[in-house]
């Protein structure tokens, strides 16, 4: 095994990580793991703006009262008021760093979507808002000398001593060999896990392996039941769901059901603009009712000049398959998008294990609550990507000693079983774990999840197998706590509980070989 000493460790390359190693290369040396490419993440795929009140109609406060609308009670506010504050400090910093938003006549252009009741969301390149955040982040921490990168290389055990974090056991996919970072302190940012849907807008690296990694370690883990569905991902049968971004909505484009009606109308008074749990879930109703797989987005009845050149990269992308955004009957269908829930965290992105910090939407921070507004994620990572990284340098004492660890390899005679078992997995948290849940789907959800997680519970070496069972960990979690939360709030629509109940405005955490907890959510005194 290569060994490596760094003062920080940042697992994961999308905004969060990629800012936290930027923050933490000013107390020391930072290694930034990641299992594809620096610039392979949620984050660069991100078609959506960032959020931020910079208008002179906007203020914070306007802000928060949007996030905390949308979060459904379960937003704790401190943990919010710090997102809209200081998310806004570091989006002026990042133009100040030289970071090129659009805009018009010397302005701002400033998009709105949906359940925000101002336009205050940024873009970057129309509607390559992920690619060009990420790629200027990117730019700053290649500049910066004393942060190394390791490419194609997955982190595959949180290494502890004294109850401490001490470092870090990854896998080289290119080489094969094992490598182990010293460390005094771990940055998560792995992002989320919505590539355990079947039908999902993330790319193939979203599977959640650090919220398997934190299980492990001992970290608690809170409010994972909520999956936010994104409305409107494109659906071609035997294709990859793209991801059709809401701030085409938020430019006027309908929804519109197989008798050519706009739905969205007669069920909130922000139609196509109402939050992204209301409108999915309207969505996958007239699925229901239609026996169709998917429902129609139009915007036939706007400007097309105007259309082509704010969503050019979208519009090349669907001309390539057949579709012009600007003519066509879109069909569109919910597909799992992101994870609201995550590792659980102050407010410094610190967990309970010592020296464990996470970030982005690995984390759960208090700030998403229920149902995550649109445009807040790439808010949450500048300002927990910083916080995180700069709680981390002040860690004091001596670092632990590497315990010993036995090698993981990857061994190609075991692809074809993750593969089969994955599948299969992804199909079962489509059909149980979807929009819609009850109780009969989720309790033979948490029994084959546990029958998975039991067959390669003494699986120690193999990747491909270590893989299955966090997968299934991670499945098992979310059904555990949307089994537990009976009522439907947010992303968490429950058939046989279908209203929101007073007795669940509350964090759901889970922590290994520990019943699950309560947490109140907290408020600020008024």
């Amino acid at each position: 095994m290569q060994i490596f000493d760094f003062d920080t460790v940042v697992i994961g390359s999308g905004l969060a990580g990629l800012t936290a190693a930027y923050y933490s290369s000013k107390f020391g040396n930072v290694a930034v793991v990641t299992k594809s490419q620096l610039d392979t993440s949620n984050s660069y795929y991100a078609q959506g703006g960032i959020a931020s009140a910079i208008a002179d109609d906007d203020s914070p406060e306007l802000h928060m009262k949007d996030t905390l609308a949308a979060g459904k009670g379960i937003c704790d506010e401190d943990a919010v008021r710090i997102l809209v504050n200081e998310g806004k400090e570091r989006v002026l910093e990042m133009i100040e760093m030289g970071m090129q938003f659009d805009q018009k006549n010397g302005e701002f252009v400033l998009g709105l979507e949906g359940a925000h009741s101002r336009r205050r969301i940024l873009h970057a390149g129309g509607d390559a808002t992920g690619k060009m955040l990420t790629c200027f982040t990117l730019q700053q921490v290649k500049q910066q000398k004393n942060i190394t990168p390791f490419e194609y290389t997955t982190a595959v055990r949180l290494l502890k001593n004294n109850g401490c974090i001490a470092g870090v056991q990854a896998l080289n996919f290119k080489t094969g060999k094992n490598l182990l970072f010293k460390t005094k302190a771990v940055i998560l940012a792995t992002g989320g896990l919505s590539r355990i849907f079947a039908r999902s807008t993330n790319p193939h690296t979203a599977t959640g392996d650090g919220i398997a990694l934190a299980w492990e370690a001992g970290a608690k883990v809170s409010d994972i039941e909520f999956i936010q569905f994104h409305p409107s991902a494109l659906y071609v049968p035997g294709k990859e769901a793209y991801l059709i971004s809401e701030a085409v909505r938020g430019e006027g484009a309908w929804l519109l059901n197989h008798e050519g009606r706009r739905f969205m109308k007669d069920i909130h008074p922000l139609a196509e603009l109402a939050p992204r749990d209301i409108v999915a879930y309207h969505i996958f109703r007239q699925i229901q009712e239609s026996g169709k797989d998917y429902v129609f987005l139009s915007l036939k009845h706007l400007d097309p000049e105007k259309i082509k050149s704010r969503f050019k990269n979208i519009y090349v992308h669907l001309k390539e398959l057949g579709f012009d955004l600007t003519k066509d009957l879109l069909p569109v269908s919910p597909a799992a998008h992101y994870m609201v829930g995550g590792i659980h965290t102050n407010l410094n992105g610190e967990t309970n294990v010592k020296g464990l910090f996470v970030c982005g939407e690995a984390a759960s921070t208090g700030v998403m609550g229920a149902n995550r507004l649109a445009s807040n994620s790439l808010l949450e990572c500048l300002v927990f990507g910083k916080r995180a990284s700069e709680t981390a340098a002040k860690l004091s004492g001596p670092r632990e000693n590497l315990p010993e660890t036995e090698p993981i390899f990857s061994n190609s005679e075991t692809e074809n079983t993750f593969l089969e078992v994955q599948n299969e997995i992804a199909s079962l948290m489509m059909k149980n774990l979807g929009i819609v849940r009850n109780k009969l789907g989720l309790e033979e959800a948490v029994i084959k999840f546990e029958k998975i997680a039991e067959e390669y519970k003494n699986i120690h070496n193999d990747y491909n197998l270590l893989k299955i069972k966090s997968s299934a960990t991670i499945c098992r979690l979310i059904a555990k706590a949307a089994l537990k939360r009976e009522e439907s709030r947010g992303g968490h629509i429950r058939t046989d509980f279908p209203k929101e109940s007073p007795n669940f405005e509350v964090h759901i955490l889970q922590q290994k070989n520990k019943e699950i907890q309560f947490e109140t959510v907290r408020r600020e005194k008024k």
